[in-house]
């Protein structure tokens, strides 16, 4: 009981802040939603360089937006991908509570957003993607949180502040009660870098911000390296993926990016460990 009492003091200073960084992103999103969608339309060539910028922002709404357009023959496969690389869904958020952090988190972003870059453009230089010269005018709103947006962006804020709060706490007491029986397996995940870049890029790959929120937290308690973190991340597109799935109905493209972005996330993984 103790250390459920303690962790909920520790997690529940973080809800303010959550809810005040959420809120900012709903209003981005209800406010420059359409014009992404249409830059994303315009961007050509230079595809993978803008989506790795816009991946960069917190959450998973760009993946969306992306997904959607991949599904049209609007954008490449190698701006789709730089844009998943780029994602990191609940990991800027969480460690943005942590001001002792900020100066990884900077390393943590541009890291994504270099690799997002060099493989969106290698990709797209070795596979040519079929892009239909089509523009909509449409206004499509495309909401990147795993919530409704129907009763506006303060709901929506507080609905997923205190969702993420829930799974910090949650990922904070499991750790908590379990350090000391899965102590020997971290310490073996530990000292093997390429098991541990495998494992986080495969946990990375769950469609749901719960796996950037347990990536995070494993990263801030000092379970796993900022290598294997960026790693994992790199394969985190949110509920992007979900969409691309669902929209795109060539599966056997959608199963080999979905390779294609774990084998990235994997080398990426191993690389950084051993460059550190």
């Amino acid at each position: 009981m103790e250390h459920i009492i303690h962790t909920f003091k520790d997690t529940i200073v973080m809800l303010p802040f959550l809810f005040l960084v959420y809120l900012l992103i709903e209003y981005l999103e209800h406010k420059n939603n359409c014009f992404m969608y249409h830059l994303f339309e315009r961007a050509k060539r230079l595809g993978p360089l803008l989506g790795a910028a816009l991946g960069t922002i917190p959450q998973c709404g760009f993946s969306v937006i992306a997904s959607e357009l991949f599904a049209k023959h609007q954008i490449s496969v190698g701006t789709l991908i730089a844009i998943f690389i780029a994602t990191s869904d609940e990991a800027i958020p969480l460690m943005l509570a942590h001001p002792d952090r900020l100066s990884e988190l900077a390393v943590l972003v541009l890291v994504k957003f270099i690799i997002a870059v060099l493989f969106g453009f290698l990709i797209d230089f070795a596979v040519k993607s079929k892009i239909e010269k089509h523009e909509t005018h449409d206004h499509n709103h495309f909401h990147g949180n795993c919530e409704s947006c129907e009763g506006g962006i303060l709901k929506s804020a507080v609905v997923h502040a205190v969702k993420i709060f829930v799974y910090i706490f949650a990922v904070n007491i499991v750790l908590g009660f379990a350090a000391e029986s899965i102590a020997p397996f971290m310490q073996f995940v530990s000292d093997n870098a390429v098991l541990q870049a495998m494992l986080t890029s495969l946990f990375g790959i769950i469609p749901n911000c719960a796996a950037s929120v347990v990536l995070t937290e494993l990263y801030l308690a000092g379970k796993i390296t900022l290598a294997a973190l960026i790693g994992g991340l790199c394969t985190g597109a949110g509920v992007g993926l979900i969409v691309l799935f669902k929209q795109n109905k060539n599966l056997k493209q959608n199963l080999t990016i979905l390779a294609a972005i774990y084998i990235i996330g994997t080398a990426v993984g191993i690389c950084l460990q051993f460059l550190k």
